[in-house]
């Protein structure tokens, strides 16, 4: 055992059935801390890149990181990586919850997942037991009954003295293979983006269990204490932390609306207060919240816990839509009914599906049906209109069991577009196959700069982009401004290579965005030298964050894309009529050629050999290079 470590991974080889015990070296864990810094290395060094992702050969990782059972707000969380069937290149998710502390608990750092199995299997997790289990009396179940079933009384999860599983499992659309297909985490939690739960069902996986009893050891706990202390006093203290608390993270939905954040009727809208009012966070708490929910060990709890008290969307208290989900399914189609809304979420959860993956791609077949590209015959009679609530869950339906139009709108926006033709492909908003987050880069460029090198594709994520251009914290002892231009491109080159070193290792820890926007920049550097014993300083930190993010671009340019994959879609290049960003569109070429310098990247956007030797990487610039 390792501090902040167990020192234990789960090899499950599904072909085979069967479970064999290892590890992983120290040096990786110090090199990339942890998540989905750890899981790239992994692939790198034992996957071919060329993967088909929903083949046997396509490894899932689950990986936690150092900190996971330390109850350090916002380490709960952890990884689910694999090469991505919407994508087709590296995929990565991160996820909340209770399950990372609980696979620590039970002796275990991370899973490997190999392989694929005949008949669909459960992973049984107790401890120092590890099993497969039948799990064809759950196949076709959806993840809420899935859960429901693994942890039901009279199972021993909930014999006297016993702790009830933490269940990872995919629904219907994962099983289904929709190349969007998320992984739930006990309901209220998924790895949603890049078809992690694709990856689960094409291996017949339909869940892990797992409990454990143990603890993780800590290297120091009076700094470790000490650390919480101030951490927790930064959130108490912290406005944006106050905000999500009273109104979830929908509360950014007014201000988002003043500011140009806010993407409206498949990006054509720069503003509609109207609608904002009707979905936003103070209407949705006064009309649907219960009460705040959160994860492990964490004060912000930002989640939602709803109902609807009456008519057809009517629900008992049920995990409530995230911001992201109010805006795609939202804004996004034009649909303004609060009610609606919760009733899509409950859809897209219990299928387990992304919501901003499927409520883009559902706005993208509106404009479609909209400019005359598609008919109400190609979406299977179905009346699919801006705002049409009813024909949204329709069509959620569709794309979940793979049915008529829905076996088209499983594989994504960019794909539907690519099989419709006609021009549709200039309605889709994606960035190498992921749809774009609900942050618009027409109000905040240095964000549309780091949608375009993003690894994974589009993401908000992957970098501390978004707080800090909009001055929600910035961290201006790494030299960060405390007063960036949203609108401009000056500066935004530097600004973002520096945001995806000091972000990058967020998903490493992983730590939540979200509570890494009360702390200091030395608080994870801090809390990884309390629990695991290391001496790490904040220019080792940014240091692994640049390896990280250097090492997964080599994996996406060995998958093949290159600098004419670094770029905005048309949707997001042509300029607004009205609206806070009205008439602003990012210079991409600019961005893009400011990036590529401070980054160190060369004109195809591939690493260059001596910024990939000088971090660490040169096996990595080896096999790079030798592509003809």
């Amino acid at each position: 055992m390792m501090n902040g470590l167990t020192g234990t991974i789960l090899e499950v080889d599904l072909t085979a059935g069967s479970i064999a015990k290892g590890s992983i070296p120290e040096k990786l864990w110090r090199d990339y801390i942890g998540g989905a810094g750890v899981a790239a290395r992994l692939f790198f060094e034992n996957v071919d890149p060329a993967v088909d992702p929903l083949s046997p050969h396509n490894p899932l990782y689950i990986i936690t990181g150092p900190l996971a059972g330390s109850n350090i707000p916002g380490t709960s969380r952890f990884a689910v990586c694999a090469k991505s069937p919407l994508t087709c290149i590296w995929g990565e998710s991160t996820c909340g919850g209770n399950f990372a502390p609980e696979l620590k608990a039970a002796g275990y750092d991370a899973i490997i997942i190999k392989g694929a199995s005949k008949t669909p299997v459960t992973l049984v997790i107790e401890d120092a037991e590890v099993r497969l289990e039948d799990a064809a009396s759950l196949w076709g179940q959806d993840t809420y009954d899935t859960v429901d079933a693994i942890k039901k009384p009279g199972t021993r999860s909930l014999e006297p003295g016993t702790k009830a599983f933490k269940v990872l499992c995919i629904g219907p659309a994962g099983e289904n293979l929709v190349k969007y297909a998320a992984v739930c985490n006990d309901k209220h939690d998924f790895a949603g983006r890049c078809g992690m739960g694709a990856v689960m069902g094409s291996k017949q996986l339909k869940a892990i269990a797992c409990r454990g009893t143990g603890k993780i050891q800590i290297a120091d706990k009076p700094a470790l204490s000490e650390l919480r202390k101030r951490i927790h006093k930064q959130i108490r203290e912290s406005v944006p932390a106050q905000s999500m608390r009273e109104m979830g993270t929908d509360a950014s939905m007014d201000l988002g609306m003043m500011t140009g954040d806010i993407p409206i009727k498949n990006w054509r809208v720069g503003e509609d207060l109207e609608i904002s009012a009707e979905i936003g966070g103070p209407t949705m708490t006064e009309r649907h919240l219960v009460k705040p929910a959160a994860c492990s060990a964490c004060p912000i709890a930002s989640k939602r816990v709803m109902r609807v008290d009456a008519g057809p969307y009517r629900t008992g208290p049920t995990p409530g839509p995230e911001y992201e989900t109010c805006a795609s399914f939202g804004t996004l189609c034009l649909n303004r009914d609060s009610s609606a809304l919760i009733a899509m979420n409950e859809m897209c959860n219990r299928y387990g599906l992304d919501t901003i993956t499927a409520g883009s791609t559902i706005a993208f077949m509106m404009d479609c049906h909209d400019q005359g590209i598609v008919s109400k015959d190609d979406l299977d009679g179905i009346d699919l209109t801006w705002g049409n609530a009813e024909a949204i869950i329709r069509i959620v339906d569709k794309i979940a069991k793979r049915e008529g139009v829905g076996d088209l709108l499983a594989e994504g926006s960019r794909e539907a577009a690519r099989r419709i033709g006609k021009g549709a492909l200039d309605l889709t908003a994606e960035v190498k196959g992921l749809e774009i987050p609900m942050h618009d880069p027409r109000g905040w460029h240095g964000l549309g700069l780091a949608y375009m090198t993003s690894n994974r594709g589009a993401c908000h994520n992957a970098h501390l982009v978004h707080p800090i251009e909009q001055g929600i914290k910035t961290w201006m002892d790494l030299g960060f401004s405390d007063n960036y231009a949203g609108q401009s491109d000056a500066g935004k080159g530097e600004m973002v290579k520096k945001a995806e070193d000091f972000g990058v290792p967020c998903n490493s820890i992983p730590l939540c965005v979200f509570d890494m926007w009360t702390m200091e920049s030395r608080d994870p550097v801090d809390a990884l030298n309390a629990v695991a014993g290391w001496t790490l300083s904040m220019d080792d930190y940014l240091t692994i964050g640049a390896r990280t993010w250097l090492l997964k671009r080599s994996l996406i340019n060995m998958m093949g894309i290159t600098s004419k994959d670094d770029r905005l879609p048309k949707k997001v290049l042509t300029p607004l009529p009205d609206g806070a960003a009205a008439g602003s569109i990012p210079d991409h070429q600019r961005l893009r050629r400011d990036y590529y310098e401070a980054r160190g990247l060369d004109d195809n956007g591939w690493p260059k050999r001596e910024i990939l030797d000088r971090h660490g990487l040169s096996d990595v610039a080896d096999r790079l290079y030798s592509i003809t």
